[in-house]
């Protein structure tokens, strides 16, 4: 079984942490890390646009992804809102044990 990081943007502070704290509530994500402040540069429908953000990074299994996503997309408030997994290629094993026991379904 093999472990990843997701990273989500989020409109605000206080939604990165609904999302970051039903994710960990449903165990679809051992921890949620919430990084305020974050500037971004983008295009949208035709637009150049500015905002700020907030990145909530989820830290889950690989097969936890799609439902994670799903989570996400049902609670966020982005039409399209950016979850993009990132495979977690080596680290400490005791916190990748960590990972796998406190999701869903070991």
């Amino acid at each position: 079984m093999s472990e990843s990081f997701v990273y989500i943007t989020c409109a605000s502070l206080e939604e990165a942490g609904a999302i970051g704290e039903m994710l960990v509530e449903r165990r679809l994500a051992a921890c949620a890390n919430i990084l305020p402040g974050m500037r971004s540069i983008y295009w949208w429908r035709g637009r150049m646009e500015r905002a700020e953000e907030t990145v909530l990074i989820a830290k889950t299994r690989d097969d936890l992804v799609d439902a994670l996503t799903e989570a996400v997309k049902a609670a966020h408030g982005y039409e399209v809102p950016c979850v993009v997994s990132l495979p977690i290629t080596g680290g400490n094993p005791d916190f990748l044990a960590w990972i796998r026991s406190e999701t869903a379904g070991e």
